[in-house]
C-alpha cells in the first residue's frame, strides 16, 4: 500500500510522486506510518516497546497501534518533556481545559510523577480495525502532528516561556519517562 503524495498536506518538503493508494478502506500499520513520516521529512526512531517516535527538542510524538482485530486503535500521543512544578498544576489545568474546549486535538492532560513534577501529554485516536480511507488516515495523522507542535507553541506563549527558551533555560535533555 502506498500513499498518494497529493493527499499529504504540505508539511515541509515535497514528497516524490508515487502511485495512488488503494481505492477502498485500508487497515494502517507501522510501515504505512513510517512511509508517511519519511514523506513528511520527519526523523523517527523505534522505542523499546516497538512504537515509532518522532523526537523534537521539547517533546516526543509516538505513533502506536493497540488492540486487536476490529477493535484496533491508532493513537498519536505526544509527551511534552518540559517539567512543571506541582504548584503550577492548577494553572496548567486551566490552560489545557481552555485548549481542550477550543480544539479537536490533541486532547491534553497532566501526569504527575513521583518526584512531584508535572508533565503534559497530548493524544488523538482513531479506530482502524475495520479499515479507514487512506486519505482520512493520512490527513488525520498529519493534522495531529501539526496540532501537537502548535500546542507546544501555544503553551510557551501562554506561560511566557519564550524568555526561558531564548536564555537557554529550556535546554534540558528530554526525559525518557514515557
Amino acid at each position: 500500500m502506498t500513499i498518494d503524495p497529493s493527499s499529504i498536506p504540505n508539511f515541509g518538503g515535497q514528497p516524490d510522486p508515487q502511485d495512488s493508494g488503494p481505492a477502498g478502506p485500508v487497515v494502517p500499520d507501522q510501515d504505512l506510518v513510517k512511509q508517511l513520516l519519511e514523506q513528511m521529512e520527519l526523523k523517527y526512531v523505534l522505542d523499546d516497546e516497538g512504537d515509532l517516535a518522532a523526537p523534537w527538542e521539547e517533546f516526543r510524538t509516538y505513533f502506536m497501534f493497540r488492540g486487536e482485530d476490529d477493535q484496533q486503535v491508532f493513537s498519536v500521543r505526544t509527551f511534552y518533556d518540559r517539567p512543571h512544578g506541582i504548584e503550577e498544576k492548577a494553572q496548567l489545568l486551566e490552560l489545557i481545559d481552555d485548549w481542550n474546549r477550543r480544539t479537536l486535538w490533541p486532547k491534553v492532560y497532566t501526569h504527575t510523577h513521583d518526584d512531584g513534577s508535572v508533565r503534559l501529554i497530548g493524544e488523538a485516536q482513531m479506530l482502524i480495525g475495520t479499515g479507514v480511507a487512506l486519505e482520512h488516515f493520512v490527513s488525520s495523522t498529519v493534522s495531529w502532528v501539526r496540532a501537537s507542535i502548535e500546542f507546544d507553541k501555544w503553551l510557551v506563549d501562554q506561560l511566557g516561556l519564550e524568555q526561558d527558551l531564548e536564555s537557554g533555560k529550556g535546554d534540558d535533555e528530554p526525559g525518557d519517562d514515557a
